[in-house]
């Protein structure tokens, strides 16, 4: 995959838990564990925009992009 989500990165460096932040930002802890994972195939820029809010911080620290190996 193209797009690396550095959720757990940001997190950690927040001192944030996974229960903590999926409450704050309104969504199910298996939908968060989705991102967390680099599992989701999209993500609705109304999420990103409320885990950055809860996060403070960009969306560019939470997203990166990395070429595939072909």
């Amino acid at each position: 995959m193209a797009i690396v989500v550095n959720l757990d990165v940001v997190m950690a460096k927040k001192k944030m838990s996974a229960t903590e932040l999926a409450a704050k930002v309104q969504i199910t802890p298996a939908n968060l564990s989705i991102l967390k994972n680099n599992k989701a195939k999209a993500i609705r820029f109304s999420t990103l925009e409320a885990i950055c809010k809860a996060l403070d911080c960009q969306p560019g620290e939470l997203l990166a992009y990395e070429a595939d190996e072909t």
